[in-house]
């Protein structure tokens, strides 16, 4: 271990939406602030901000209304994070994510009280709350079933143009497809993060405007998948736009997508000039409790590792893929801190022989349980650690998945915790 010991306020563990969250309500109130773990979660971000789009889960009720719904939620699921958090505490971590996005270049549009229903990859149609602005559009060409051109590129891994307008020939006849070429294409598949960045460059901009435009007709909106960019999103869509004489928007492509490595860029770039001080790609190895009640914990990687003290700690590591939860033929347990973990009694009951059970599988409800504080508390409800709090897809008895609420719960229940963090030690901004 490195002899150099790091010292701060807080320590967040996790850098995906929850950890990325987290540190930035810390620093905006002062907090000093430490961020450790790996990146990964968040480049399987599709960029949508879903608040609550499925309720009742179990009849795959989409919901319009997402206040609404996490109102009856909290009704029939009092054990879910939701029913922790008031809307107030709600509405004010998405309207400060959402600031913060917009103020560094990648703006978002919501309905704020209703839920916006955009394309899937797969031709399907889901519900979410905030938008990013280069899919803004799309959801009132939609809406307004809009001529639009859907631009597919020749051998692009994980698209098909052609299989989302078959899906969506009821309800969309206006949509059409074509197959092009992208400019500079290599032989073999065709990688969305590539293309991205091959769009930084205004000549492949001019390239496939040109190569658009014969194919427009009647088009009064175009369609592409969602390359256009990774830093300079708003001016690619401008001259887009102002090349081709419509609208025009992105559909998500298929996961891992440049819509995840957007928003990583953007943390990654704007937390530490906002004062959060970054162990990314760097592993919590052990945490211990000292005698004063401070935690100490070694963060590092292959390269070797140094000693964090830190007065409190917000766990936003995620569940089985960020590494939070790891499951064995013993049952689930949580990583980093040995915490007990919500999860049926035996490894049998962890999944339905269906598949497409209606109710969800089991497994996919497990995680830590918290108190109205956002601290991980045993199986009686007794409180764990006063200066250890836990928040995201880690948290118990919920399904984010199947209830379109991941995005939305992460940055609410981060948000909670940081509040929680600064009311306990009394931080000021």
């Amino acid at each position: 271990m490195g002899s150099n010991k790091l010292s701060c306020d807080l320590l967040i563990i996790g850098a995906g939406m929850a950890g990325n969250a987290a540190a930035l309500f810390a620093v905006e109130h002062g907090i000093d602030t430490i961020q450790a773990g790996q990146t990964s979660e968040i480049g399987f971000a599709s960029g949508l901000i879903d608040l609550l789009g499925v309720h009742p889960a179990a009849e795959g009720k989409v919901l319009h209304d997402p206040w609404q719904g996490i109102a009856q939620l909290r009704q029939d699921e009092p054990l879910h994070p939701y029913a922790k958090l008031s809307n107030e505490v709600i509405r004010a971590a998405l309207e400060k994510i959402l600031k913060f996005f917009g103020q560094n270049g990648y703006p978002y549009e919501a309905a704020l009280e209703k839920n916006t229903l955009i394309l899937t990859p797969t031709g399907t149609i889901k519900p979410t709350y905030a938008v990013p602005h280069t899919m803004a559009h799309g959801a009132r060409a939609l809406a307004a079933k809009t001529p639009c051109l859907l631009v597919d590129f020749k051998r692009l891994r994980g698209f098909s143009g052609r299989q989302i307008v078959l899906s969506l020939t009821a309800r969309w006849p206006n949509l059409r497809t074509t197959r092009l070429r992208f400019p500079e294409q290599p032989e073999g598949e065709l990688y969305p993060e590539r293309m991205a960045r091959a769009m930084e460059s205004s000549e492949v901009r001019a390239q496939i405007i040109a190569a658009i435009k014969p194919h427009l007709g009647d088009a009064r909106a175009v369609a592409l998948p969602a390359v256009m960019g990774v830093y300079h999103t708003v001016q690619i869509l401008k001259e887009l736009q102002q090349g081709l004489g419509v609208p025009v928007f992105e559909i998500p492509t298929m996961l891992p997508a440049v819509t995840g490595l957007r928003l990583q860029e953007i943390f990654e770039q704007h937390l530490p000039a906002a004062g959060v001080r970054s162990l990314r790609q760097q592993r919590v190895l052990a945490a211990v409790r000292q005698g004063d009640g401070r935690w100490a914990l070694t963060v590092g990687d292959e390269t070797g590792a140094q000693q964090v003290i830190a007065r409190a700690v917000v766990l936003c590591s995620g569940r089985f893929f960020g590494k939070g939860l790891h499951a064995d033929r013993q049952g689930i347990r949580e990583t980093i801190f040995n915490l007990p973990v919500v999860q049926p009694a035996d490894r049998a009951a962890w999944h339905h022989k269906d598949l497409l059970h209606t109710g969800g599988h089991p497994i996919n409800r497990a995680g830590l349980a918290v108190d109205q504080q956002f601290r991980p508390v045993d199986g009686h409800g007794r409180l764990i650690h006063a200066n250890l709090f836990a928040a995201g897809s880690i948290l118990a008895y919920q399904d984010w998945v199947r209830q379109k609420c991941g995005s939305g719960l992460a940055i609410a229940s981060a948000y909670a915790a940081v509040e929680e963090v600064k009311r306990s030690f009394k931080f000021k901004v």
